[in-house]
């Protein structure tokens, strides 16, 4: 067990060091980490994860950590209790980096944001946020989420109409992002 915990801090702590551009640019590595390289959970049970975390309040990749770490550890047959602690363990773990970052950055950063090095950093981070962002968004399109036309294309097509309604809706209509939840909620609901 406590190898386990080491796992999670490790993992976590390396997931918040290197996770640049916040939670969701942090799922795809989240992912490829409990799912592709512990084998902690199932790719059903990580989409589960990140549809809670999307749904409770606070950050997505500090929600996520904490749902992996509780988890991880139930699912290696420990007892809730335990399950409890891999929350706390994973939860600090990937805060933990930011923490000791700003702390050490914020005494510089003010005296220096002007500096040439500091804002061609800042615009080389960009494009690399924006592609961890959209890796996350493709991971999210697999078949737990939106099935197959061959397995059930009823499912396949609502989800996919779903998914087209949200975009089209946000970015053309610019409706209010609760309002498309609730409304994507609803039909999915009423319609799988």
């Amino acid at each position: 067990m406590i190898l386990l915990y080491l796992k999670l801090f490790w993992t976590f702590f390396q997931i918040g060091l290197f996770g640049f551009g916040g939670g969701y640019a942090m799922i795809s590595m989240i992912q490829g980490e409990v799912v592709g390289r512990h084998h902690w959970m199932t790719n059903g049970e990580f989409t589960d994860i990140v549809a809670i975390s999307q749904s409770t309040p606070g950050p997505i990749g500090i929600n996520s950590a904490t749902y992996v770490g509780y988890t991880s550890l139930t699912n290696a047959g420990y007892a809730p209790v335990w399950g409890a602690l891999g929350s706390l363990i994973a939860t600090f773990a990937v805060v933990l980096p930011s923490l000791i970052l700003m702390l050490a950055i914020s005494r510089f950063f003010m005296k220096y944001k002007n500096h040439p090095v500091v804002e061609q950093t800042f615009m080389g981070l960009r494009p690399a946020v924006i592609g961890l962002l959209a890796a996350a968004s493709l991971l999210l399109m697999n078949a737990e989420n939106f099935s197959t036309p061959g397995q059930n294309p009823w499912q396949f097509f609502i989800s996919v109409g779903l998914f087209l309604f949200a975009f089209i809706g946000q970015q053309v209509y610019k409706m209010n992002p609760i309002l498309l939840l609730v409304l994507c909620g609803l039909s999915g609901l009423l319609l799988l």
